[in-house]
């Protein structure tokens, strides 16, 4: 059953069963107040009289303008008639006041009801009972007209309702029809597409909105995607093709693999961009991890000074030209993943060397509220603000003012990038729960900073 139908329905039985219970209360006060007015005429005339009665002057001329529809008697303390109007003048008491002061009943002058009212009154002549009575045909009568008409205009009504209700729901649901008939039609090639907004501030304008931030945030995946595949396709190619076009030399002049010399230097090259596919490889594992929310760090304690170091004596060996210094390095231990943060400080150290002219600084320290701070800075020519947010985006290379030439790089000992090692800084830290950052250096060149948080209570 559709929105438009549930409404419909829960409209009308909604309204059908107020209706109704308005109705029946509406005609039930009806009744009572005209009936009330019926006891009110006939209690004023049996007290009109009463009154004449108890003033000593007799019983006075009983005479009624409505022969059907009023009557009066006067009864004695037997209950005897000794009054009445010409209508009941030889009839007995048509109402027992013994019985109480009022009661309905029929009587020889109609076939319809009468509401008898008895008033006493005492006189000179001893104890009498005034009755006076007074058809209610007038209250069935007006009580079956209302009720009719309710009969024929409730389902009128409620036809009316079913029918704005139908049509109010199917406009306002008429966005929602475009909407569902937009997103069938958007497909992972059309993401560019969005769903029509409809005028207003309501809660289907508010879907709207929300389904194309989400489409926004599609398609900006699909072209990281996209993008992350063509790069990582792009870095691949190179170290491919240098052992292809090694081995094709080698088998084209065999001849050379003789000299020892020759064969020496091919399978080093071959095993360097080998290296280089692995690594590369094993960086994208690492990354497709962190999409998939996988990187568990297995957390130990760890002498985070320790891994800084590490890392300052392997760039002394891998780039003897640079002064690597460590005097702003103090003690700091951490519940951490001994690999993951190795891998950090590896690639801060590894970039800062391929970026530095002469000189490596690393630094750490513990704050007094609790996190660690390790700063990675250099010499060379930083990074501009407007690239410190993407700097940390994968395959992201700034321009040569940023670059060492490969050949620079090579001589280092420390290669080229790639433009991965950066984004994994960012994944490893923020699976620890810190974060990284980029600012300018006292050495005149960038500083990237990590910000550790402090170790959870035990």
């Amino acid at each position: 059953m559709s929105v438009r139908v549930r409404s419909t329905v829960a409209a009308v039985l909604v309204v059908a069963v107020s209706v109704v219970a308005g109705a029946v209360a509406l005609v039930a006060f009806m009744k009572a107040e005209l009936t009330d007015d019926v006891r009110q005429a006939a209690r004023a005339r049996a007290e009109q009289v009463a009154a004449v009665i108890e003033a000593g002057r007799g019983v006075p001329a009983l005479t009624v303008s409505e022969p059907d529809e009023e009557f009066v008697q006067v009864l004695d303390a037997r209950g005897d008639v000794v009054a009445g109007s010409p209508n009941v003048r030889n009839l007995p008491a048509l109402a027992d006041p013994r019985r109480g002061p009022e009661s309905t009943l029929t009587t020889p002058l109609d076939e319809d009801r009468f509401l008898v009212v008895a008033v006493p009154a005492d006189g000179p002549g001893g104890h009498r009972t005034v009755l006076v009575g007074r058809t209610v045909v007038a209250v069935a009568e007006s009580t079956r007209i209302v009720t009719r008409l309710l009969f024929v205009g409730l389902p009128l009504l409620m036809l009316v309702v079913a029918g704005a209700t139908w049509m109010a729901v199917g406009r306002a649901l008429a966005p929602v029809a475009a909407i569902r008939s937009e997103v069938e039609a958007i497909s992972a090639a059309e993401l560019h597409r969005r769903v029509p907004l409809p005028p207003g501030h309501d809660e289907i304008t508010g879907l709207a909105a929300t389904m194309n931030r989400m489409l926004d945030r599609l398609e900006r995946a699909q072209r990281a995607q996209r993008r992350f595949i063509s790069d990582a396709s792009h870095e691949l190619r190179s170290p491919v093709a240098s052992i292809r076009q090694h081995a094709e030399v080698a088998l084209a002049h065999p001849d050379r693999l003789t000299d020892r010399t020759a064969g020496e230097r091919l399978a080093r090259t071959v095993l360097a961009e080998d290296l280089r596919i692995q690594r590369l490889v094993d960086d994208l594992l690492l990354l497709a991890r962190a999409d998939e929310d996988a990187l568990r760090p297995r957390l130990r304690p760890v002498d985070l000074d320790d891994l800084v170091l590490d890392e300052a004596r392997r760039l002394r060996g891998a780039a003897p030209g640079l002064r690597i210094g460590t005097a702003g390095v103090s003690a700091a231990r951490r519940r951490a993943d001994p690999q993951g943060l190795g891998r950090v400080v590896r690639n801060l150290g590894d970039n800062a060397a391929r970026h530095a002219r002469s000189e490596v600084a690393f630094d750490l320290a513990e704050r007094p509220d609790g996190r660690v701070v390790l700063g990675v800075e250099d010499d060379g020519p930083g990074v501009p603000s407007a690239d410190r947010e993407r700097v940390f985006e994968r395959f992201v290379r700034l321009d040569e003012a940023r670059s060492r030439s490969t050949a620079d790089g090579d001589d280092l000992g420390i290669g080229a990038g790639s433009g991965l090692g950066l984004a994994i800084v960012a994944e490893l830290v923020a699976a620890h729960g810190g974060t990284a950052t980029v600012t300018d250096g006292r050495l005149g060149g960038a500083r990237f900073e990590v910000v550790l948080p402090p170790d959870p209570p035990a």
